[in-house]
């Protein structure tokens, strides 16, 4: 009977002793590599000494250094010992599954696609055979997997976060012959895919983002997609070829609508790569089919900087350059300086500087050290010498202009902030009775349009303003269902919002597309395919972006205390995402550029900031709207 296992060191063979202990199907080794040997290589030697022990199926947490080694069936195995090591050989990193394989009839094994895609269950399936009467399935045995579905990643990779949902699918097993040993237990039917426990998904599995243009512009934007951790079972690829080939096969179905390729229809790799390397300058030489060969010289750097942008989230080091190639020639060469032109943010050469706004309600930079006086740092214009009192703001990206909510959130107004000026008209006044009631903070997007939520009961708007000036327009949001938009924050490249959705007494995160029709004044805005991005959560308090492709947000689970935590656009995350506590936080702001600390208000402690492996630290003992620009 096979088991699962982990070796520990002292000597042993692999599937040697297959007694039951727990599940069964295949061998658990703990590795230790180093981060280029666990990028490119992708394998590890067993320990050839140490005992046995048992451990259970996918611990809670997971276990990022162990490696598992499927084992075939032993003979005469029964069918819940088929089951249970068919189960454990999914989540190895055996070529083409092939020992998996070695649980199904001959004929299923031709059918079976784990390449279709991955259930992502919370804990590993459970598996049982439904009771039923003696003879009643005379020709096999059928076992039901049970388990809480968390998410789902499709056969491109995208990743959906779902809350948790009752999972079940079935396995079928008949008998049939099997060489010399007769008749053996096989599986016959399946769900095609993967269906692996979370821990398990965490171990194999790795989040990159990937980038195309946005829409008629020339910076990129991040699709986060999951590739192998290590050599892809299906393909054989290393994770920087999977990461490349990901790109090549285009945007994931819900991001397509806004973004577009340079590459030419048709480009892939050059047939049979598997590996690509970096040169000792870091470089890298991409082979590509001739298919690439017809694009121009700014098409080619345009495909080398999705590249270049692409490969960051796979190297400890920048990536040097990247040379792309068609039939055996040189298409372009692009260094790494040379594709910041194109960066999702658009901050080349740009400092992102923290504002908030002081206890007399005026915008005030944050200082970087002391007690950060606002009366030192406030902004010049009306915004900073307290013409108005402030509520909420947001400073455009450019930095030039602001715009501010101001009283009890009635009115909008934007203003210079470089220069002297005069405060104008309110540009959008709510007619809600209370503040709640009334306008949101602001949001910049990467075009310099202004964003703002009326949340009057009455007329509930989300509200766009292109260029931060001239008459509001109202963009529709598909999918509401009744929901009102309480806060909303636009991604640095304009097709990505996150709204906080208040229904029921519950506020939810849900990221939507931002889709753009026409051109000019006559532009057509809408929202559209909203996203789930926090399910878990029961109720989201506060979000910013924190970089291309990850949001901070401060929220709660069911019966849980608040969290401040990283996650994806697209839901996933880590036990690593989570923060050092903070109590009583209203907001929380980050720059695009993630090495930039994060800035929150905390009724406790006032505004303050997270510098990269501190806690905590108060900067201003009193203020509020903490805010980087957009």
């Amino acid at each position: 009977m096979t088991h699962r296992a982990r070796l520990r060191s002292g000597r042993t063979h692999v599937g040697a002793d297959r007694g039951r202990h727990g599940r069964a199907g295949a061998v658990r080794v703990p590795v230790v590599l180093g981060t280029a040997a666990l990028l490119l290589a992708g394998c590890a030697s067993i320990p050839d000494s140490g005992d046995v022990e048992p451990v259970k199926a996918s611990p809670r947490g997971g276990e990022s250094q162990v490696r598992v080694y499927a084992v075939p069936p032993r003979a005469k195995a029964a069918p819940d010992e088929i089951v249970d090591g068919f189960l454990e050989a999914m989540t190895s990193d055996d070529p083409d599954f092939a020992m998996a394989r070695k649980y199904l009839t001959d004929q299923r094994s031709k059918a079976w696609q784990p390449e279709a895609g991955t259930t992502v269950l919370r804990d590993a399936p459970a598996a049982a055979a439904p009771k039923q009467p003696d003879g009643a399935e005379p020709s096999g045995k059928t076992f039901q997997l049970y388990g809480d579905q968390i998410a789902d990643v499709d056969s491109t990779h995208s990743y959906e976060q779902v809350a948790p949902v009752p999972y079940t699918g079935t396995i079928h097993l008949v008998q049939q012959n099997v060489g010399s040993e007769g008749k053996e237990w096989r599986i016959d039917d399946l769900p095609q895919g993967l269906v692996l426990g979370e821990s398990d998904f965490q171990r194999n599995y790795r989040s990159v983002n990937k980038y195309y243009f946005a829409s008629g512009e020339s910076w990129l934007v991040a699709d986060p997609v999951y590739i192998r951790q290590r050599i892809d079972p299906t393909t054989r690829m290393d994770p920087v070829t999977q990461a490349v080939k990901a790109l090549l096969d285009g945007p994931t179905n819900w991001l397509k609508p806004v973004v577009d390729s340079p590459f030419p229809t048709g480009t892939a790799l050059r047939k049979g790569t598997r590996t690509l390397e970096f040169d000792d300058r870091n470089g890298l030489k991409v082979p590509l089919n001739d298919k690439a060969a017809k694009a121009g010289p700014d098409q080619c750097r345009k495909m080398a900087a999705q590249l270049l942008f692409t490969l960051r989230d796979l190297t400890s080091t920048p990536v040097g350059r990247v040379e792309l190639q068609a039939n055996g020639s040189s298409l372009c060469v692009l260094d790494g300086d040379q594709a910041e032109e194109f960066a999702p943010d658009h901050s080349a050469g740009r400092a992102d500087t923290p504002y908030f706004v002081d206890q007399e309600g005026r915008l005030s930079l944050l200082a970087s050290g002391g007690d950060g006086s606002s009366e030192q740092s406030r902004v010049r214009g009306p915004f900073g010498d307290g013409t108005v009192k402030l509520d909420s703001v947001a400073v455009a990206r450019d930095e030039r202009r602001a715009a501010a909510v101001t009283n009890g959130s009635k009115s909008l107004y934007v203003a210079p902030v470089m220069a002297a000026g005069e405060l104008g008209q309110p540009l959008v006044t709510s007619q809600g009775v209370g503040a709640k009631d009334r306008l949101s903070a602001p949001s910049w997007d990467g075009h310099g349009d202004l964003w703002v939520a009326d949340r009057d009961p009455a007329k509930p708007r989300l509200l766009r303003l292109a260029d931060g000036a001239g008459t509001p327009q109202e963009v529709t949001v598909d999918g509401l269902g009744g929901a009102r938009v309480e806060a909303l924050r636009v991604s640095a490249d304009g097709v990505r919002i996150a709204l906080l959705l208040s229904k029921d007494g519950r506020t939810t995160l849900q990221i939507g597309r931002v889709e753009r029709h026409g051109s000019g004044a006559d532009t057509q805005v809408s929202v559209v395919e909203l996203q789930a991005a926090a399910p878990q959560m029961d109720t989201v308090t506060a979000v910013s972006w924190a970089g291309p492709s990850r949001l901070v947000v401060v929220g709660k689970e069911a019966g849980g205390v608040q969290q401040v935590r990283y996650l994806q656009t697209d839901g996933s995350t880590s036990a690593a995402s989570v923060l050092p506590g903070l109590n009583q936080v209203t907001a929380i702001a980050a720059a695009d550029d993630e090495q930039q600390p994060l800035v929150a208000d905390s009724e406790d402690a006032g505004i303050v900031r997270l510098p990269t492996g501190a806690n905590w630290q108060t900067v201003v003992p009193a203020g509020s709207s903490p805010v980087y620009p957009g």
